[in-house]
């Protein structure tokens, strides 16, 4: 039983690490795109993109960040249930009596935080690539399919992951 919760809580520490990570790459997105230079490198006026895509790139970046910080939220919040319960009795062997179904679903939660918040971001980065280099139909349709290419695949793993563990 504490071979498992020393499990769960690195499981944890490792979702809000990554989760703060992505939360720095969204801030340092944002801090340094110049307000109103929706020039793309492509030279083509015609591959510039508007300033709609500017402002869903927010929208997206904001919404991203509220799902890290829902799922970092979450699996702090497990971790903090958990210390608490091993504080009344440290020397318990079994510590932590924890109903294993709301570990679960806070761990399904956090989880699922995520990769809503991945999702966002890579769509997030594939209108950043589009503001930069040019619009998909121009120059920047390689950039943005290796992004969406490795960025699924990885969320495919990951999925694959907590569900193999989740029905085992």
């Amino acid at each position: 039983m504490a071979a498992a919760a020393a499990t769960t809580t690195r499981a944890r520490d490792g979702v809000v690490n990554v989760n703060s990570l992505f939360t720095v790459a969204v801030f340092v997105g944002r801090s340094l795109a110049t307000p109103g230079q929706l020039q793309s490198l492509a030279g083509d006026p015609s591959c510039d993109a508007g300033p709609g895509m500017a402002r869903s790139l927010l929208v997206l970046e904001v919404v991203a960040f509220s799902s890290f910080l829902f799922s970092s939220l979450v699996a702090q919040g497990l971790k903090l249930a958990l210390n608490l319960i091993n504080s009344k009795d440290p020397h318990d062997a079994t510590r932590a009596h924890i109903d294993a179904r709301v570990l679960r679903l806070g761990m399904l939660a956090s989880a699922v935080g995520s990769v809503v918040g991945c999702v966002f971001l890579m769509v997030s980065m594939v209108m950043v690539v589009q503001i930069r280099l040019g619009t998909l139909g121009c120059a920047s349709n390689r950039a943005a399919a290796g992004l969406v290419g490795l960025v699924t695949t990885a969320l495919a793993v990951y999925v694959g992951t907590v569900f193999y563990t989740f029905t085992h």
